[in-house]
């Protein structure tokens, strides 16, 4: 047992369940999208693994992993999740194009606060309402998925569940607002694009459709306001109850009220969202289920069960792999985020970058920050947040978007007619300016 866990074989656990999400919507869908079955994959592969790292003397990281990095982990989706489900956006705007980029930019900027799924899920039907009546659409679509369920999250741990888990490993709070010109500079790219490009199809639209827009305009409407509170709550809670602010918080000999506390203020923050928000708002309104976070919650623990030898191998591993230039973690981390799920890319990457040897490490220069060089840490959150856009299958929001624009009658591309006629032509470039301007 002790051979496995130390060897390249232990990784192929983690290989299949990544492998799994990856292709399970498009091999088998049906059988897929019923949470049991993913469960059932995730016990599958998780069980022997976790037996073989308590028989391999691992238990300490099995506890780790699953104590200190999936529970926080899930209980802070959990609580963007009920608290974003509360509120409700209603109204149909003038679908005019600096009215439609206005909603993106909105979108863009909110994702970072209330997370990429919170935003997409909160906006994407007043945008489906508000060009109901238009013929062209799919477009809107497109950006949409790019800024709002992917790009904007980029500037806290809030944002994108990658840059949480970043957080967990030392980067500060404040730390990612150091990506705001990354941020800044592909927001505003998309949204000058998306702004052009939206304005080439409103000059194609029917008369009879632009005068029917405007004539069945109504006013936003915002539902469900209490759940900003609870929002900036949770703010405040991840950015001050950790262990840079309540150094207690990470003594293994404290009790588990303290180290848990962050934890404790979620719950209470979730329960209060739950208990004070009207259910038509929720219920009716938002067409809330449970089925997404149950999802995330039953895949996350296969994940983070299969990574933990997987992890420690690419540590050990690290100095042999060849990867010496930033560039290379970026385009190495973007690539599996793109195709597989960023989260775990982005912690399989800092690993990669903690078990550099010190003259590695030197090599890249400047500050250390969560025990890599900060521009190692840049290069792997930007890619990990924002390359989730180059598929439908990169980022969850996504295929949630996709699904609720082709319920509302939007003919939306196949998985790789998304990929030629717009990630590739359109974010691609995008990203590789990025990478030679800031990397």
């Amino acid at each position: 047992m002790e051979q496995f866990v130390h060897s390249a074989w232990s990784m192929i656990p983690f290989g299949l369940m990544l492998l799994m999400i990856a292709i399970g919507p498009l091999i088998a869908e049906h059988w897929w999208e019923k949470n049991m079955n993913k469960l059932i994959v995730s016990c599958i592969l998780g069980i022997p693994v976790a037996v073989c790292l308590v028989m391999g003397g691992m238990w300490h990281e099995l506890e780790h992993q699953l104590f200190f990095d999936y529970v926080p982990f899930i209980i802070l989706l959990l609580s963007l999740f009920v608290i974003t489900g509360g509120i409700h956006f209603s109204g149909d705007l003038k679908a005019k194009p600096i009215i439609n980029t206005g909603f993106l930019g909105l979108g863009w900027i909110l994702a970072s606060i209330m997370g990429t799924t919170g935003a997409a899920m909160l906006l994407i039907r007043p945008v489906i309402t508000t060009n109901q009546q238009r013929r062209y659409t799919m477009h809107t679509i497109l950006f949409f998925i790019a800024l709002v369920a992917n790009c904007g999250g980029l500037l806290t741990p809030l944002g994108d569940p990658p840059l949480f888990m970043l957080f967990l490993r030392g980067a500060s709070f404040t730390w990612f607002l150091k990506l705001v010109p990354e941020w800044a500079f592909t927001g505003a790219i998309l949204l000058l694009i998306y702004f052009l490009v939206d304005t080439y199809y409103y000059k194609k639209e029917d008369e009879s459709a632009l005068s029917a827009d405007i004539a069945e305009a109504t006013p936003l409407v915002v539902k469900g306001k209490i759940n900003f509170l609870y929002l900036i709550g949770v703010v405040l809670a991840v950015a001050f109850i950790n262990e840079g602010t309540i150094p207690l918080m990470g003594k293994a000999d404290a009790p588990l009220w303290i180290r848990y506390l962050r934890e404790i203020v979620l719950l209470s923050l979730t329960g209060m969202s739950l208990y004070t928000t009207k259910r038509e708002v929720r219920y009716d309104l938002n067409k809330y289920t449970w089925t997404p976070i149950i999802e995330v919650a039953v895949l996350f623990l296969g994940i983070f069960t299969t990574m933990t030898p997987a992890l420690a191998f690419l540590a050990a591993k690290a100095p042999e792999l060849g990867l010496s230039h930033t560039w290379q973690f970026y385009y190495s981390t973007g690539a599996l985020s793109a195709f597989l799920d960023n989260t775990p890319t982005a912690v399989a990457f800092h690993s990669v970058a903690t078990g550099l040897t010190p003259e590695q490490m030197a090599a890249f220069g400047g500050e250390m920050v969560a025990g890599i060089p900060e521009v190692l840490l840049k290069a792997i959150s930007i890619a990990a947040v924002m390359f989730g856009a180059l598929t439908y299958i990169g980022n969850g929001p996504n295929f949630m978007v996709k699904a609720i624009a082709e319920e509302s009658g939007i003919k939306m591309p196949s998985f790789f007619g998304y990929m030629i006629r717009f990630s590739l032509i359109v974010l691609l470039p995008i990203y590789i300016l990025v990478q030679l301007i800031f990397l």
